[in-house]
């Protein structure tokens, strides 16, 4: 009996040894990240945070980002261009349209910038997307310095800089912030009535050349009557009213197309302004904003920004 004692107390005395030896420091290796603020992070304290209680990150954030996409972060320097497109373009232009307050209580609490597009199997990508009425996720930041340089360069028009400045990134706030605006006050569910059986859901429709002689703005319209509806306001305030009524021609003549196959089908055009007459109602009767006074600001201040009216580029304060 005795022959075991001895080994179970140096067996008990190695493991108090041990325990004492892997006691933890009462100092937390875990150490709080902390960035030190640069000018743009004051900016955008001042002129995102301080009135609207908005944050707007540009430095990369695995949690921010979408975990389905290949992503990278966002260039500083072009941040600071999108970052005074968005207050300039978005946030002041519904201030001018609605008044601060509306800007305060409905705009996003959170802009998140990522590099790169955000590329789907179906050959197309996406621009930005909307969480939840706090969050819109903005990419492509790194291209949008090229549309500027291009401009300086001579190789493309005021016109083509505005365009391409609208569809890949202004339009794309406007857009989410109507589905923004949608989950707040639902529109009329006669908006997806008009068109119910050409949604065709995240197929490949870009290849479809009759979209408009379907009753579609877009291409991108098609996918559902959310996404229509979307695209119906952001494509109408970020256009001149030549360039809508350019639209609703194609539509017409693009129905051509679209009878021969089936002779019952209505006019495109019919069918998209039965649509935006749904969506000029709704902005009215649900927001006391008239589209067509959205539109005129939003392209007066486009112009202040093509012809240089605008700094881009100062942060400091």
């Amino acid at each position: 009996m005795k022959k075991y004692i001895l080994p179970f107390i140096i067996l008990a005395s190695l493991a108090f040894a041990s325990c004492e030896q892997d006691m933890l420091s009462e100092t937390s290796v875990i150490k709080d990240s902390t960035v030190e603020m640069n000018d743009f992070d004051y900016w955008l304290e001042a002129n995102f945070l301080k009135p609207y209680n908005i944050e707007f990150k540009y430095r990369f954030t695995m949690d921010e980002s979408d975990k389905g996409y290949w992503t990278v972060p966002a260039d500083i320097d072009a941040s600071i261009v999108y970052a005074h497109l968005v207050k300039y373009l978005c946030v002041d232009t519904y201030d001018e349209i609605a008044g601060i307050n509306f800007t305060r209580a409905y705009f996003p609490k959170m802009f998140f910038l990522i590099g790169t597009w955000e590329f789907k199997n179906n050959g197309s990508y996406i621009l930005g997307t909307a969480e939840g009425g706090k969050k819109i996720m903005l990419s492509g930041v790194n291209e949008l310095p090229l549309w500027f340089e291009a401009y300086e360069e001579g190789r493309i028009t005021k016109e083509e800089l505005a365009e391409g400045l609208s569809n890949q990134y202004i339009k794309t706030i406007h857009h989410e912030f109507t589905h923004i605006l949608n989950q707040t006050k639902s529109y009329p569910e006669t908006f997806g009535n008009i068109t119910p059986s050409t949604y065709v859901g995240d197929a490949c429709f870009d290849t479809d050349q009759y979209w408009r002689g379907r009753g579609y703005i877009t291409a991108y319209s098609q996918s559902e009557h959310r996404e229509d509806f979307a695209e119906l306001l952001s494509e109408y305030i970020t256009h001149d009213e030549a360039w809508w009524d350019a639209q609703l021609k194609a539509a017409h003549d693009e129905t051509a197309e679209v009878r021969k196959k089936d002779p019952s089908a209505e006019y495109g055009d019919v069918y998209i302004k039965s649509k935006m007459d749904i969506v000029a109602e709704y902005m009215n009767s649900a927001w006391g904003i008239d589209v067509n006074d959205l539109r005129d600001i939003l392209l007066r201040r486009f112009d202040d920004v093509t012809l240089g009216r605008v700094d881009l580029n100062t942060v400091e304060l």
